[in-house]
């Protein structure tokens, strides 16, 4: 019985900080990619918002927007901007590509493309991940 609440105890530990890492890599990612034109807040008020052609939207209310619940799946697409949506009619950068480009650079003699694409993937995936986290 103790080992069995030891080890849950300890599972629950590793979720824990497997979603506090998540969150992390995540809010890295967005600090790296996004803020200079949404703001460190999502809201759209980055240092480089006002010199775009575009209006930058708040990336705080994408869920208020879609009725409530977090359009997660557009958010990924529009996101990672190389397949289905070209991200915003191209007005933001495709970070698919950007990416790509990095996991590339990065390369080791070992590497597939496909083990490429995971990286590229898990970069997109742990951004959307933190803007659903910081939906209002």
């Amino acid at each position: 019985m103790i080992k069995s609440i030891a080890t849950a105890a300890a599972l629950a530990g590793l979720i824990a900080t497997g979603a506090s890492a998540q969150e992390d890599a995540g809010r890295a990612e967005y600090i790296n990619a996004c803020a200079g034109c949404h703001g460190a807040s999502g809201k759209g008020d980055g240092p480089l918002a006002g010199l775009l052609n575009i209006h930058t939207p708040d990336l705080t209310t994408l869920a208020a927007n879609n009725d409530g619940a977090f359009p997660f799946e557009y958010t990924l697409w529009m996101v990672d901007g190389r397949k289905i949506i070209r991200a915003h009619g191209e007005d933001m950068p495709v970070w698919g590509d950007r990416y790509m480009a990095s996991a590339r650079s990065m390369e080791a003699s070992s590497e597939t493309p496909e083990s490429r694409e995971l990286i590229v993937r898990g970069r997109v995936l742990s951004l959307v991940y933190y803007l659903e986290s910081i939906q209002e």
